[in-house]
């Protein structure tokens, strides 16, 4: 089923892209939640009429998304997260924790436009920003373990304790040999 999209959908395609999707997901998602409409040839002809009216506006909308790209030039992310013993994290590092990173570093910018495969354990991994479908940009990301002090050792005290005694085998044998004659 051809739909044309009303607006961006990570992974799927950009607004005003026709796009082929299975029946199910075009009727019970995409066109009830306005994202998307049936592309028929008269929806078509009006797209192509609206893409030429609006080709300046578009224009326009990419020179603003390679503007914000400019920002993330040499931009690259270091994310503490805590780490067991054989470097596996304790939970994930996301686009949500990328998007938490670049606000501390002053760039502001909406957690939906981010994806990022899950990072489950400590390296490098990249982010990937999706301004326009033209203007993507890659921000290296490294995790790595949160230094987390150690527990201060505690002192247990020390119990003085009488020394066991333990019998010599041959008692123990004499003993056994007591008893089985009695």
């Amino acid at each position: 089923m051809e739909i044309i999209l009303k607006e961006d959908i990570i992974g799927l395609g950009y607004k005003n892209d026709i796009v082929n999707v299975k029946e199910g997901y075009g009727r019970n998602y995409l066109i009830p939640q306005g994202k998307g409409v049936i592309a028929s040839a008269s929806a078509k002809k009006v797209l192509a009429e609206n893409l030429k009216q609006q080709a300046h506006k578009l224009a326009a909308q990419k020179a603003a998304a390679e503007d914000k790209a400019k920002a993330f030039e040499g931009v690259s992310l270091e994310i503490p997260a805590k780490v067991s013993v054989t470097g596996q994290l304790y939970g994930s590092v996301g686009a949500a924790q990328v998007v938490e990173a670049l606000a501390k570093k002053g760039i502001e910018i909406d957690r939906k436009i981010v994806t990022m495969h899950e990072a489950k354990r400590v390296g490098d991994y990249e982010a990937i920003v999706h301004f326009h479908k033209e203007v993507e940009v890659a921000v290296p990301v490294k995790v790595v373990a949160e230094n987390v002090p150690a527990p201060a050792p505690v002192e247990e005290e020390k119990k003085e304790e009488a020394p066991v005694e333990i019998p010599e085998l041959e008692d123990i044998e004499d003993e056994l040999e007591d008893e089985a004659e009695a």
